[in-house]
């Protein structure tokens, strides 16, 4: 199978157990099943922007030759902290991508990936983006009318716990079960004085949310005790015996590599 890697397609089962496939160009390769398996990707050489199809000595935001990450809205720094969102100001790269994907529904929510961390998403992404991370766990809090409102609640309660997972951590183990709805009880208080701020301004709507906490579990058969880090960039043949996948990360007998850092990488897969 030869193709393209793009971040891993995952999706959660009604056992809450993540289901994984692996995209390779336009072939999906399914992969709960090959856990105990052996699992080869040899890295061809050839990076191929995943916007323009051009081929680039490097990648850039993940996927993106230079001159596309320099003129595409969705490589903006703002994408990454959406506080600093210059819609406003004009200076948008692409007004009419900023709109439809910038004024929409966000949520702000609580997830148990290394530990407690707060973290936004667009509204048709949950459950996706706690699987992404590896989270356990996860409970939205609120939802908001733009991604720049979810960007300020965001830093306001990054100011309490943490904003950002510890990937490390993260794939040694699960963590202990959270109460995540008593977490938010502890948190929400103390950022009530930004809640009402924010909330009285006619442009934003905030809806506090009483939702139920989804758990999540990984097709893992054993965690690393030590992390080791696989890259195309110093070995183009990532191979062993596949133990795992959790976030976007397979995890090797011999070590773990993060799928989506390598977008737009040609590989061939086999088995």
């Amino acid at each position: 199978m030869l193709g393209t890697l793009d971040k891993m397609a995952v999706t959660l089962d009604d056992n809450g157990l993540a289901q994984y496939s692996l995209r390779v160009g336009a072939q999906q390769l399914p992969l709960n099943t090959l856990i105990g398996k052996k699992l080869s990707l040899n890295f061809t050489g050839r990076i191929l922007c995943c916007n323009c199809g051009n081929r680039t000595k490097k990648s850039y935001a993940q996927g993106h030759c230079f001159v596309c990450m320099q003129k595409l809205a969705s490589c903006d720094m703002c994408v990454m902290k959406p506080e600093t969102c210059h819609y406003a100001q004009g200076t948008c790269r692409e007004p009419q991508w900023g709109l439809e994907h910038c004024f929409v529904p966000h949520y702000v929510y609580l997830a148990n990936t290394s530990g407690i961390k707060v973290g936004i998403t667009r509204h048709t992404q949950l459950p996706t983006r706690w699987l992404d991370q590896g989270a356990t766990q996860g409970m939205p809090l609120f939802r908001v009318n733009s991604r720049y409102l979810s960007g300020l609640i965001e830093v306001a309660l990054a100011q309490l716990i943490a904003d950002k997972t510890n990937w490390q951590a993260m794939l040694k183990s699960d963590n202990d079960p959270l109460d995540l709805k008593a977490e938010a009880e502890i948190l929400l208080p103390q950022i009530s004085a930004k809640l009402t701020e924010l909330d009285g301004s006619k442009q934003f709507i905030i809806e506090p949310l009483n939702s139920a906490i989804t758990d999540i579990r990984y097709p893992v058969t054993a965690y690393p005790s030590k992390i080791k880090s696989l890259n195309f960039d110093k070995d183009p043949c990532v191979s062993g015996t596949l133990m795992g996948i959790k976030g976007q990360y397979l995890i090797f007998d011999n070590g773990v590599i993060n799928i989506r850092k390598f977008t737009a990488y040609e590989v061939d897969v086999s088995l």
